[in-house]
């Protein structure tokens, strides 16, 4: 077995659970990714054994145990007790995440379940890995069919792993909703899965109000709108960049038999904003990635904060912000402060009333900060704060809820679409409700 060794002090760090040794805290080598490698200490102890990678990456942990062997039956192991875990953990949904990569032991794959099918999701040198591949086969037979998806951003490629292939017009169960999804190509797996009780915290929210008006931006397939129909929006606008995601989000809200007004816009979110003049009770926004890297990251905080105070210029007095962030090099206490910055800028009082992250089948390691990437504050926009700066967004026509003349066009139907959003979760315009 090839062997690697660590060049800089971060013994500790692995050992309490970091699953990613980077490739420049390793001494040269010219082991070939997907070789299964031991890791020694700067003192040329055993330290962990895992998967070579070829990027940043150097080598992805999979034991700290130099007695464990990585092989076939590992990884089906851990598959079947990760799968074991779910029970209990989802309600009632039929689509949920069995296997999250490094928070369940098993980094570079993910496994998704849509009703009797199943996604696996491949990143790294595990997609070649002749044992990993077999594995996952064994522990997932069980399913109608296996679907795999393999490579980054606008090359994935999918193909059916095991068993019957998965429609192309699917339709899975959430806590009572219906959703239109498409696991051949749409973004991530099909659905965003990590938003799961955030749909239903939302639906909790449209109930407890009096018949509000609902903005649901970067909505993707429209789980958030769905969610708003379902608990008594009187209005619901959906907005996002890609026209097949907009098909989605129509076929959802026709699935679940809603016949409050729906709004489904093919725009750019930043331009709906600048040009719509109408006021909220409800504004979701959950937008893809602004900060794919380290790099973007004072662009990406520029982003949420402009992003913020619009949403906040376009919610009445008293209204609602639910506000997301899905990248990891924004963590919670930078995403708080945007919106405080934001709330700034528009020159309005704003409360945060609650907080959350990542549903309970998205387990997140203590001594992985990299896995805790998903924000969500939901806040209330009180009044307004006299004279605004200069440059900041335009005030709306009114701070209070409008009256049903002003309300939105009903929209268009129940299209059923399944082509692939233009762009995915990481660093592209369309968004994940």
């Amino acid at each position: 077995m090839p062997t690697l060794h660590l060049d800089r002090p971060l013994e500790r760090a692995i050992l309490q659970g970091h699953p990613w040794i980077y490739e420049d805290a390793l001494k040269p080598s010219r082991v070939a990714a997907g070789a299964v490698v031991t890791v020694r200490d700067r003192r040329d102890r055993f330290l962990a054994r895992g998967i070579r990678e070829g990027g940043p990456i150097g080598v992805r942990v999979w034991s700290l145990d130099g007695q464990e062997t990585i092989d076939q039956a590992l990884v089906e192991r851990r598959v079947r007790q990760s799968i074991e875990r779910r029970e209990g953990q989802v309600g009632d949904s039929d689509a949920y995440r069995l296997v999250h990569g490094e928070g369940d032991q098993l980094p570079g794959i993910v496994v998704d379940r849509y009703g009797p099918y199943a996604v696996v999701r491949l990143e790294g040198a595990v997609a070649e890995c002749g044992f990993v591949l077999d594995g996952l086969r064994m522990a997932l037979r069980d399913h109608r069919g296996v679907l795999l998806r393999r490579g980054r951003k606008h090359d994935v490629q999918s193909e059916v792993f095991c068993g019957q292939a998965p429609p192309k017009d699917l339709v899975v169960r959430e806590h009572g909703m219906r959703l239109c999804v498409n696991v051949w190509k749409g973004q991530k797996t099909g659905l965003f899965l990590d938003h799961r009780e955030s749909r239903r915290r939302v639906r909790e929210l449209v109930a407890s109000m009096r018949a509000p008006r609902v903005l649901n931006l970067y909505g993707y397939t429209g789980g958030f709108s769905v969610a708003a129909g379902l608990g008594g929006a009187s209005t619901v606008t959906t907005v996002d960049i890609a026209a097949p995601a907009i098909a989605l989000a129509n076929a959802s809200w026709a699935e679940n038999g809603l016949d409050t007004p729906h709004e489904g816009l093919a725009s750019d979110v930043p331009k709906f904003l600048q040009t719509d003049d109408r006021v909220w009770d409800l504004i979701v926004a959950d937008p893809p990635s602004f900060a794919p890297s380290r790099k973007a990251l004072p662009n990406a905080l520029a982003a949420y904060r402009k992003l913020h105070a619009a949403c906040f210029a376009a919610l009445r007095e008293g209204g609602t912000y639910v506000a997301a962030s899905c990248s990891s090099h924004v963590d919670h206490a930078m995403f708080e402060q945007g919106l405080r910055d934001a709330a700034s800028d528009a020159r309005v009082q704003v409360e945060d009333l609650e907080r959350w992250d990542g549903a309970p089948d998205h387990p997140r390691l203590p001594a992985f900060p990299e896995g805790d990437y998903l924000s969500v504050i939901r806040c209330r926009r009180g009044r307004t704060l006299g004279a605004k700066k200069p440059g900041t967004p335009p005030k709306r026509a009114a701070d209070s809820k409008p009256k049903r003349s002003d309300s939105p066009k009903r929209g268009a139907g129940s299209n059923k679409g399944s082509q692939k959003p233009k762009s995915g979760r990481k660093g592209g315009k369309a968004g994940k409700g």
